[in-house]
């Protein structure tokens, strides 16, 4: 199966993935949650700045095509986004720990080298 990602596309689904790995607690995200993710300054290439409706936009596009969905949130009339992109029991993609690092790097950050894509790469702070 093909996929076709928009820019902004490929940014709130690597986020989703980024995120449900790297702070589980918080996952599924609101939606100023994926905001911030898709405008976080670090490991982002390009970086972004997004607007909450421009997000919107692509959360909404995303659900239709079934790459994400919306779970209840803790707030009532704020729901969550969920992924169904890869490794969920809605979707056919399954992919391995090292496989999703992968697709998250190149998701976030754009074209890698393979040594870029072989060592980690260490967050500026």
């Amino acid at each position: 199966m093909k996929y076709q990602l928009t820019a902004l596309e490929a940014r709130v689904i690597g986020c989703l993935l980024e995120k449900q790995v790297t702070t589980p607690e918080q996952y599924p995200l609101s939606v100023n949650g994926v905001v911030t993710a898709c405008n976080q300054k670090t490991n982002r290439e390009p970086v972004m700045n997004l607007s909450e409706s421009e997000v919107q936009e692509q959360l909404d596009n995303l659900v239709k095509r079934h790459y994400l969905r919306t779970v209840s949130g803790l707030v009532i009339g704020s729901p969550n986004m969920s992924n169904v992109f890869c490794n969920s029991e809605f979707g056919d993609l399954k992919l391995s720990a090292a496989e999703v690092a992968l697709i998250t790097t190149l998701l976030l950050r754009g074209a890698q080298t393979p040594g870029e894509l072989r060592s980690p790469r260490r967050a500026n702070v």
